[in-house]
């Protein structure tokens, strides 16, 4: 296991490197790394990391949201919250509607599958977008009409959405009936996510300044430690009370976050922000490796050019939803379309569920799980590098309280 991470931490930064040196977004390096390392091309990464890998990628997403969450200003999120509730749904029906009319005649395959592809594929990156919505705000590009925080907000929650939905229709596939419980559970799943993350992280800050007033200083290096083992602890929550009621773990914890922010000091918030980002320097890469040896890259050469016109096709109908999601805004056109950008690259979800339909035996889980891998391949260095070379250009940067700056 030893030998296998000093691999992923040491090709992977290489990689990445080389990558930044060529213009290129570094998770570009640390994916091929993942590929060329995992069990389908040189298949040198121990069994024993892969059998842990969704939950290590989990520990890796959960370090950015915190990181996001200790970013994000609630007063800010207040004035776009009409489109960042509708960039958490819109974008995915778009893209699900354009895979259920499409893929019949693109890839043969039934509506009902189509439906099953469309929600495979229907979900944004968080892992992607996150990490660079938190720049956008640590630099102030678009921060002065909460672009990122928009944005932000939407990809926390629409793998919610869209996970309900391929469940329900995965089930319809083998045969099973959709229930209005599952399409309930979506807004149930982010409520009580927020009031849950909402309360630990309003009783953390009480804690931290209880301890504080009673001369047990508690160093911000033990609370970054105790805010990780809270949110270790939603994501077990989540699955304890999966059986009886849905609680987004993710949601939960950059609300946790959030709060913190609030109600800690600024100086506590921006340090705790500071430690945050120095782990993820290391989670970033085991994040996007570990998503790369996921990729089972034999079956791009099986999707063929029908595929990638179709997920082409989606992608386009899909930034008509967030045109959409954006509409009677005051975003220019320039920062409409950065929003779009935003919203193409597909990773971590795809990774997770991308496999599901062959596993349960669906006819259709092959070209899924093909069109699933080439989603991967082509969108999450599309997204990255169309963030990375045009914010500075679509986005203006806020130079302080009452003045903008027009980059």
């Amino acid at each position: 296991m030893l030998t296998s991470l000093a691999f992923i931490f040491l090709v992977g930064l290489s990689l990445a490197a080389i990558c930044q040196a060529l213009k290129l977004p570094r998770i570009i390096g640390m994916l091929i790394t993942g590929i060329l390392l995992g069990p389908y091309v040189l298949n040198v990464l121990d069994p024993s990391i892969l059998s842990i890998s969704s939950e290590l990628r989990q520990i890796a997403l959960i370090i950015i949201l915190l990181k996001a969450g200790l970013s994000l200003n609630l007063a800010d999120l207040k004035k776009v919250g009409r489109p960042a509730i509708m960039m958490a749904c819109i974008p995915a029906t778009f893209e699900i509607l354009a895979y259920f009319l499409l893929a019949p005649y693109f890839l043969g395959i039934n509506r009902l599958e189509a439906a099953v592809m469309g929600a495979v594929m229907g979900a944004v990156s968080p892992a992607v977008v996150v990490p660079r919505m938190v720049q956008l705000m640590d630099e102030k590009y678009g921060t002065a009409k909460s672009i990122p925080q928009m944005i932000l907000a939407g990809a926390s929650c629409d793998d919610i959405y869209v996970i309900v939905l391929f469940s329900t229709f995965s089930t319809m596939a083998q045969g099973g009936s959709a229930h209005l419980k599952d399409f309930i559970n979506i807004p149930v799943s982010i409520i009580l996510g927020i009031v849950l993350g909402s309360m630990a992280g309003y009783l953390l800050s009480l804690f931290f300044e209880t301890a504080y007033t009673h001369s047990h200083m508690v160093r911000n290096s033990m609370k970054v430690i105790v805010v990780m083992g809270v949110a270790f602890l939603f994501m077990s929550i989540e699955t304890w009370l999966k059986p009886v009621v849905s609680v987004s773990g993710l949601l939960a914890v950059i609300s946790m976050a959030c709060v913190l922010k609030l109600k800690c000091t600024a100086s506590v918030s921006a340090r705790l922000s500071q430690k945050f980002g120095k782990l993820w320097l290391a989670a970033e890469v085991l994040l996007f490796v570990l998503v790369g040896a996921s990729v089972d890259i034999r079956y791009t050469l099986k999707a063929g050019p029908a595929a990638l016109a179709m997920i082409f096709a989606a992608l386009l109908i899909r930034t008509l939803g967030v045109s959409l999601c954006v509409t009677g805004t005051n975003l220019t056109w320039r920062e409409r379309l950065f929003c779009s950008i935003a919203y193409l690259p597909k990773a971590t979800v795809q990774a997770a569920i991308g496999s599901v339909p062959m596993a349960m035996g669906l006819s259709c889980g092959q070209i899924v799980l093909s069109v699933a891998v080439l989603g991967i391949l082509i969108t999450a260095p599309l997204g990255a590098i169309g963030m990375d070379c045009s914010y500075k250009k679509l986005l203006s940067r806020e130079i302080d309280k009452s003045q903008i700056f027009s980059s």
